[in-house]
């Protein structure tokens, strides 16, 4: 039963899940787009962008509070 609630709070919660659009609506990154590598627990990584020289991937880490799902 336990293991039941747990699928259905997940359901529920506004989570992004991976490759979906985001855009960070509070932190250092405010206003910036990216999409969803991985998701965590408590948050999820995404790539802003690369670095122009190297190529690079740019990454950095979003609360689930602090973004919202682009359309």
């Amino acid at each position: 039963m336990e293991e039941e609630k747990v699928v259905e709070a997940k359901a529920i919660t506004k989570q992004a899940d991976v490759g979906d659009a985001i855009q960070v609506v509070k932190g250092e990154q405010k206003g910036k787009k990216g999409t969803v590598l991985t998701v965590r627990e408590n948050s999820v990584i995404i790539k802003i962008g690369s670095h122009p020289v190297t190529g690079e991937p740019i990454k950095t880490v979003v609360h689930h509070k602090n973004y919202k799902k682009q359309k």
